[in-house]
């Protein structure tokens, strides 16, 4: 481990329950306190009590505005007047931009040519200037930083930075003062953000609790990585769960990821249309592909030993009517597996 990964894995290895808290603080006055809710069709089919922590109801329509507005909102007055950028499929985009707007800056964004159209469209909406480019031939983190280099903006990554961390923290946060306590927390993981944060405010809480993350079976770099030990790079995923295609766990995540994590399990794209429509026609609400990985490992019974009480976590639910319609109308769809 070089000298500068080791610096970085000590800064991950020192965040916890009080940077969570003071996110929480923070980001309240814009944040939204999504609900919890439960499903007794969902209850039966999987043979446990499962809660779902519904940030498809954040705004934006994802938890990544809790990241995004606790680091935008740390940063001073110059950084603010010259403006943020970041690169992002879509959910992270939108929450940079409106927390840009928020907080009286800008934001430039470097998206893929070929992400949701109603990802891009929003984007826009708040007020960010999107920089398109090529997944499969141009590496985004080198781009944004040549962006921002030119314009000297601030980058605020997807989930390797710590402000970004801890506000993704807290959804476990509150999932926990709301449902009770949990046996096992389930979350879909792409970069490792969100499960970073939320397994450092749930293992201070509860050190009993499991907590378990979900990836397509394209996208598992977070499972070969903690199979292997090292952070382990994989070809850009080809998955309808665009938010989870990353190619390799961050610098900080990763350490945090190993040392919480107790499982990371895949579910296949078929299984995602599945907990989408499951998710539309019992709980009454539209969840993303990314959004709904978590509730499909559970649908496909691939969590064992069952726990009694689980907590889901449904991440986001920007999904365009018609994307939607087509993806839970696929052919192989199989209706409510378990």
């Amino acid at each position: 481990m070089g000298r500068s990964a080791g610096r970085r894995e000590q800064e991950a290895c020192r965040l916890g329950l009080e940077e969570v808290r003071a996110a929480a603080k923070r980001i309240g006055s814009a944040a939204y306190r999504t609900p919890v809710v439960t499903s007794h069709v969902v209850n039966d089919l999987s043979g446990a009590q499962v809660f779902f922590k519904c940030e498809n109801l954040q705004r934006v329509g994802a938890f990544k505005f809790r990241g995004a507005y606790n680091t935008v909102s740390r940063l001073g007055p110059e950084q603010l007047r010259r403006g943020v950028a970041t690169y992002s499929s879509g959910n992270h985009a939108q929450a940079v931009a409106l927390a840009a707007r928020l907080l009286g800056s800008r934001a430039t964004i470097v998206m893929p040519r070929d992400a949701p159209p109603e990802k891009l469209d929003a984007t826009r909406r708040y007020g960010a200037v999107v920089v398109p480019y090529d997944r499969y031939r141009q590496d985004r983190r080198a781009l944004v930083e040549q962006v921002a280099g030119d314009h000297g903006f601030t980058v605020i990554p997807p989930f390797d930075h710590l402000d970004v961390i801890a506000g993704q923290g807290t959804v476990a946060l509150e999932f926990l003062e709301d449902a009770g306590a949990l046996e096992a927390l389930v979350i879909p993981v792409g970069g490792g953000g969100l499960i970073s944060g939320c397994a450092i405010a749930a293992k201070a809480l509860d050190p009993r609790i499991t907590v378990v993350g979900v990836e397509p079976g394209e996208g598992d770099d977070t499972r070969r990585s903690l199979q292997a030990g090292a952070r382990v790079r994989i070809a850009v995923p080809h998955t309808i769960a665009d938010g989870l295609a990353t190619e390799m766990p961050g610098e900080l995540t990763f350490p945090i990821m190993r040392r919480l994590v107790d499982q990371v399990l895949v579910v296949s794209d078929d299984e995602i249309r599945s907990a989408m429509a499951l998710a539309f026609e019992h709980l009454k609400i539209v969840v993303e592909p990314s959004g709904a990985a978590a509730l499909a490992v559970l649908l496909a019974g691939r969590l064992r030993p069952l726990p009694r009480r689980i907590g889901v976590v449904l991440t986001g639910g920007n999904v365009s009517f018609d994307r939607f319609k087509a993806l839970i109308s696929c052919p192989a769809r199989r209706d409510h597996p378990v």
